[in-house]
């Protein structure tokens, strides 16, 4: 009897040394968490994780060049300007190029509109001399038709800063080599009457009337 006590608990010893050197590799090798990635895959979800960028369009660079002093010439900061513009992706793009000459209305309705087309001209003789193609600098003379500010003080004096926010010339770089511009409504009805010709790079248009 004593034997076969003496066995039984030999056997329990036993089942218990299992016991514990399962619990000690259980702890010594746990089982793997679940990750946020685990669970069933879609075929297709290693193109979802290549996530392809729209091709994002090249905006026209629109830039106003101020001529507050009432000159033609170019000021440093406008020289700084024109860099900028030449270095910039949308002339390298190839596209045409738009000046715009402004002037506030301050003498003749003529001498307003020859000192708006100088100002511009001024614009692209720089822009020529730093290597842009003539043939894709449009030049258009508004004079003083479409002011910033107005020329005048509701007292009927001069309003000599909005005057000068008038002397300007506006830059449009259109993008694309083959891009066609549309003409403004203001373009259409100052363009000379069909059958006239200009050289390229000359003023487009002159003014109707003048304020």
């Amino acid at each position: 009897m004593r034997r076969v006590l003496k066995s039984g608990g030999l056997v329990l010893a036993l089942a218990g040394a299992l016991v514990l050197a399962g619990c000690k590799a259980k702890e010594e090798n746990p089982e793997p968490q679940p990750t946020a990635t685990d669970g069933p895959r879609s075929i297709f979800q290693g193109d979802a994780d290549k996530q392809v960028l729209p091709d994002t369009q090249l905006a026209p660079l629109e830039m106003t060049l101020s001529f507050a002093d009432g000159t033609a010439e170019l000021t440093e900061a406008v020289r700084a300007e024109l860099a900028t513009i030449v270095e910039s992706p949308q002339v390298a793009a190839g596209g045409p190029i738009v000046l715009r000459g402004h002037s506030d209305v301050s003498g003749e309705g003529a001498t307003d509109l020859e000192s708006s087309r100088e100002r511009a001209e001024a614009v692209r003789d720089f822009l020529r001399e730093a290597g842009i193609a003539e043939e894709r600098i449009e030049v258009i003379a508004f004079g003083g038709q479409n002011p910033l500010e107005p020329n005048a003080l509701p007292d009927g004096s001069p309003n000599e800063e909005g005057r000068a926010a008038n002397r300007r010339v506006e830059v449009t770089v259109e993008t694309g080599r083959s891009a066609k511009r549309q003409q403004t409504l203001v373009e259409t009805l100052t363009t000379p009457e069909a059958g006239e010709t200009r050289a390229p790079g000359s003023a487009a248009s002159t003014s109707a009337s003048e304020q």
